[in-house]
């Protein structure tokens, strides 16, 4: 199965950037910028780019305008945040600084060489991706650092098919729509089922992966919370299978109804957000959870109907 919406947004180039913007960097890193590349990845409507320094450092910045994007903005705060606390054991690039000028918040990383995962996914690069979510979940239990519960984090968010219930549904999946009190009622559970004390990452996504010769990186981490160890895993798999790799369930077939819960929740999730419009900035987000639901509606009707 290949249906893959481009994980991608409309990017800033870095000569968009305030001039004052730009010269606070170049003076935090010591060195005149001579190259920005930038990466298409991601969804923001904000600057994200790899920057060449005179003297042949490299760095990675992100930029985004706070007026116009309120709620895009909050998330570049909460990452900020949270990557300022990671530990050195989290694969993850560096926050070397962040800072607020001219309306703008602008996050300096450490430049990691690597590059996302090939689409479709190739079997060997997925195998190591499983392989170090397992590890750094292992390695984050118990969490490192204070961060909020997954059921306090996403509260909002996972409601999908409770809010509807009562909402238009024209259009949506048939077996959902006559199984939509059973799935609302399942979601309710999700905050209980998803409980625990490992640090998860919360978004991961191959646009959210980079691999380099030495290992993976996990990138971008606003959206870290504590929960339990396998929920990273089960949220990654839609968009796994969505682009070009194997059914969910080969690669997590663990019958427990907590899992069943919290995949209801992001089932209800992908489902509801994928009807609504698109948000300023970010026009190709809502075919990307539509693409994502579809296989998570699969995958949570195979659970509920051969479990």
């Amino acid at each position: 199965m290949s249906n893959n919406p481009p994980a991608s947004g409309v990017r800033v180039p870095w000569e968009d950037v305030p001039r004052g913007v730009r010269a606070r960097v170049e003076d935090f890193l010591g060195a005149r910028v001579t190259g920005a590349e930038t990466q298409n990845g991601g969804f923001s409507p904000a600057a994200a780019v790899r920057l060449g320094l005179q003297d042949g450092r490299r760095a990675f910045v992100k930029a985004l305008e706070a007026a116009p994007y309120p709620q895009s903005v909050g998330i570049y705060r909460d990452e900020a945040r949270i990557a300022a606390r990671l530990p050195d054991a989290v694969p993850a690039p560096r926050l070397l600084t962040h800072f607020e000028q001219d309306g703008w918040v602008v996050l300096v990383f450490e430049d990691v060489d690597g590059r996302h995962p090939r689409q479709p996914w190739d079997r060997a690069e997925l195998d190591r991706v499983l392989r170090a979510l397992g590890e750094m979940s292992a390695a984050l239990t118990p969490s490192p650092v204070d961060a909020p519960p997954i059921g306090e984090k996403l509260a909002e968010s996972f409601t999908g098919w409770r809010r509807l219930l009562e909402e238009d549904t024209t259009g949506l999946d048939p077996w959902a729509l006559a199984n939509l009190e059973r799935l609302a009622e399942l979601e309710a559970g999700w905050a209980e089922a998803a409980k625990g004390d490992t640090l998860l990452h919360a978004d991961v996504r191959a646009d959210n992966i980079l691999l380099t010769e030495e290992g993976v990186f996990f990138v971008d981490w606003p959206h870290a919370c504590l929960g339990a160890p396998w929920v990273d895993l089960l949220a990654l798999l839609p968009s796994v299978r969505m682009q070009g790799g194997p059914p969910p369930h080969e690669l997590l077939d663990d019958p427990d109804p907590a899992i069943t819960a919290v995949l209801a929740a992001i089932t209800g999730y992908f489902v509801r957000q994928g009807r609504r419009p698109d948000p300023p900035g970010l026009p190709t987000v809502r075919a990307f959870q539509r693409a994502q639901g579809v296989v998570a509606l699969e995958w949570l009707r195979e659970r509920l109907e051969n479990g």
